[in-house]
């Protein structure tokens, strides 16, 4: 299961970080005011009913809201009853800042009282786990080059939930690898040890050197991984350095 269950859903197909915002922002109003309907949500966060809905069915398949099977407020009118919006526990999960904290103070104290090796060794566990996700993706397609497999690794981490690219660099024998998110960026920032297992797991995966240009965790606005996906052309011919025997003029005896 992707480390990204419980975070509030990426932007989709034609969406763009407004859409995630605007949905992070409909899920803490579900939890602090729900049950509540898509019609009292719509007017709170000034939507469009068809916009609501949208971003209302994306929270619902995410697990991360349901509707209410209570007794709802307010007077009983008649017709079908407006369904009403609660929170799961996923949804929960998405909406606390605190699992990174905890996270970082057991790796804290875990350097702390064993030492650095402990944490190189508990970072190496979880990425193999990663690693074991994403190898049937990786090394099934038997024949495909490493730009092949740089594309077949690229959808399998987005498909758990990375929002990774493969990008081409012109002029370079090269692709880099592009992950928009990472799961624990913000460990990630004083645990580097989390991103150098994930390096040597895309090497192993890809059958390369690859080199971690920059990650979330550092500041980038993206993790970018360099992979060298074909070997440079030879060097020109470069003249010797000592003089070469001059030859006589054709025709003429030397």
């Amino acid at each position: 299961m992707s480390e990204l269950t419980h975070a509030v859903p990426l932007p989709g197909p034609g969406e763009d970080t407004t859409d995630a915002s605007t949905r992070q922002r409909v899920l803490q109003l579900v939890a602090g005011e729900g049950p509540i309907t898509a019609a009292d949500l719509a007017a709170r966060l000034d939507l469009t009913p068809a916009a609501i809905r949208r971003h209302l069915g994306v929270l619902e398949t995410a697990a991360q809201i349901a509707v209410h099977d209570g007794i709802g407020h307010g007077p009983a009118r008649r017709g079908r009853p407006a369904k009403r919006y609660v929170v799961t526990a996923l949804g929960q999960s998405a909406l606390s800042q605190r699992y990174a904290e905890i996270a970082t103070d057991a790796l804290r104290f875990l350097a702390d009282t064993v030492g650095t090796e402990a944490v190189e060794r508990f970072a190496a566990q979880r990425v193999a786990e990663l690693e074991a996700r994403l190898a049937p993706r990786v090394e099934g397609a038997a024949g495909v080059d490493v730009a092949g497999r740089v594309e077949l690794l690229a959808d399998a981490l987005s498909d758990d939930g990375y929002a990774a690219t493969a990008r081409t660099v012109p002029g370079l024998h090269a692709v880099q690898l592009c992950q928009g998110h990472c799961p624990v960026q913000h460990v990630a920032h004083e645990f580097p040890q989390l991103c150098d297992a994930e390096t040597r797991a895309f090497s192993r995966l890809l059958g390369v050197h690859v080199q971690r240009l920059a990650t979330l965790a550092g500041g980038g606005h993206v993790c970018t991984t360099n992979i060298p996906v074909a070997q440079p052309p030879p060097a020109a011919d470069v003249a010797p350095t000592t003089n070469p025997p001059v030859l006589a003029p054709e025709g003429t005896n030397a």
